[in-house]
C-alpha cells in the first residue's frame, strides 16, 4: 500500500511539472535568424534560385538576412522570393533592396537603408518588425568585399586576389589594409542606428556577410593553423561590434575555435569548377565571414547556432570534408551557393 501511494505522489508531481514546463512554453517565443549568401541569387548553379526557396523554407527562419540580391534584369527579388516562399506555404514579408536584403516572418511597420550600395561596397538595411508584445530592428549587411585583409596572411592581395611575391606577416600592415576598406564605416553607422532602436526597447538583431573575420577566430591557439601566418588579429568589425556589446551568435554557443571554427567560405560545391571556388589556391583561406550578432534584451536567451550547408570545403584548391566538431544541417538536393549559411535560435520571453 505503501509503494502505491509513493507511484501516486511521483505520478502527481510529474503531472505538475509537466504543466508547469507547458506554462513556461507558452511564455516563450522561439527566434529563428538565418544569414544567407545566395550567390548572386543562385544564378550560378543550374535550379540555384528554387533551392534558396527550399533552403529557407525549410528552416522556417523567422528572420534571414541575405547577401548578394542583384535584381537582374529589372526584377525586384524580394517580390520573386516572397512569391516562391508563398508556393512552400511560407509567408514572408520584405521590402526592394539591393546588394543585401531581408525577409521577415512577421509584418514590417518601418524599413530604412543604414548604409547604401555604391559602387559594390556593400550595404546594411533594416525593417522594424511587429511581433506583437516585442518589436525587433533586423539588420542584414553585406561589406565591402575589397580589401579582404585576410588573405594577406595567406599570400594573396585581398583586392586583385594576385598571388604576393611571400605572406604577409605583419599585423600592422594587415590592419592598416582591412581599415581601407568600408566595412567600418558601415559597421559605424549599423551601431549609430540600432542605438537608437535600443533607446527605443526594441530588440536588435544583425546577420551578415562581412567579408571579414572574427577577432574570435584568430587568437593565439589557431595562430599557426588555416594559414594564419603567426597572427592573431583584432579584426575591426567584430571588435566594434563587441565594444558596442553586441554578441556573436556562434562563438557564444561555441567559445572555441579550434574545435568549431564555424566555417563559412569557401564552401564545397559539386556542382561548380573549383576554379570558380578557390579564390587563394594555394592557400588554405578557410574563415568564417558569416554572421548573427545581437544586442542584449530582456527575456532573450540564445537556444543554439548551426552551420546550414554543406560539410565540405575548398582548402589548397581541393575539395575536403570538415571533420571539426562543427554541426550542420546539410542541403537537401542542389546547394546554390559559394558560402554557407548560419542559424541562431533564440528563446524569448513573451
Amino acid at each position: 500500500m505503501r509503494s502505491l501511494y509513493h507511484l501516486r505522489g511521483w505520478l502527481l508531481l510529474l503531472a505538475i511539472l509537466l504543466l508547469f514546463s507547458s506554462a513556461e512554453a507558452k511564455k516563450r517565443k522561439t527566434i529563428k535568424v538565418l544569414q544567407f549568401n545566395i550567390w548572386q541569387e543562385g544564378t550560378v548553379i543550374p535550379n540555384g534560385y528554387e533551392a534558396i526557396a527550399d533552403e529557407i523554407a525549410r528552416t522556417d527562419a523567422d528572420f534571414v538576412a541575405l547577401s548578394e540580391v542583384r535584381n537582374y534584369k529589372g526584377t525586384r527579388f524580394c517580390d520573386r522570393i516572397v512569391e516562391s516562399l508563398r508556393k512552400r506555404g511560407k509567408t514572408y514579408y520584405s521590402f526592394y533592396s539591393y546588394d543585401s536584403g531581408i525577409l521577415s516572418r512577421y509584418p514590417i511597420v518601418d524599413s530604412a537603408t543604414v548604409f547604401p550600395e555604391n559602387d559594390d561596397h556593400g550595404s546594411i538595411y533594416k525593417v522594424v518588425a511587429d511581433m506583437g508584445s516585442h518589436k525587433v530592428a533586423f539588420y542584414t549587411a553585406h561589406l565591402d568585399y575589397r580589401n579582404c585583409a585576410l588573405y594577406l596572411p595567406r599570400g594573396y592581395c585581398g583586392t586583385t586576389w594576385k598571388k604576393l611575391p611571400k605572406k604577409v606577416d605583419n599585423l600592422d600592415t594587415v590592419l592598416f589594409d582591412n581599415a581601407a576598406s568600408q566595412r567600418v564605416a558601415a559597421i559605424r553607422l549599423f551601431i549609430e542606428d540600432a542605438q537608437k532602436e535600443i533607446a527605443k526597447g526594441h530588440l536588435v538583431m544583425l546577420g551578415g556577410d562581412f567579408n571579414e573575420p572574427s577577432h574570435l577566430d584568430w587568437i593565439k591557439a589557431n595562430r599557426n593553423l588555416y594559414d594564419h601566418n603567426g597572427l592573431v588579429v583584432p579584426w575591426h568589425v567584430t571588435k566594434l561590434l563587441e565594444k558596442s556589446g553586441y554578441k556573436d551568435a556562434y562563438r557564444q554557443r561555441y567559445p572555441n575555435p579550434v574545435t568549431h571554427p564555424g566555417f563559412t567560405f569557401p564552401a564545397d560545391n559539386p556542382l561548380v569548377d573549383i576554379k570558380k571556388l578557390a579564390w587563394s589556391p594555394e592557400a588554405d583561406d578557410r574563415d568564417r565571414i558569416d554572421f548573427i550578432f545581437y544586442h542584449p534584451y530582456k527575456g532573450l536567451k540564445l537556444k543554439d547556432a548551426v552551420i546550414v550547408g554543406p560539410q565540405g570545403s575548398i582548402c589548397r584548391n581541393k575539395r575536403i570534408v570538415e571533420t571539426s566538431n562543427d554541426r550542420f544541417i546539410k542541403p537537401m538536393n542542389v546547394w546554390p551557393t559559394d558560402h554557407k549559411a548560419v542559424m541562431a535560435t533564440f528563446f524569448l520571453a513573451q
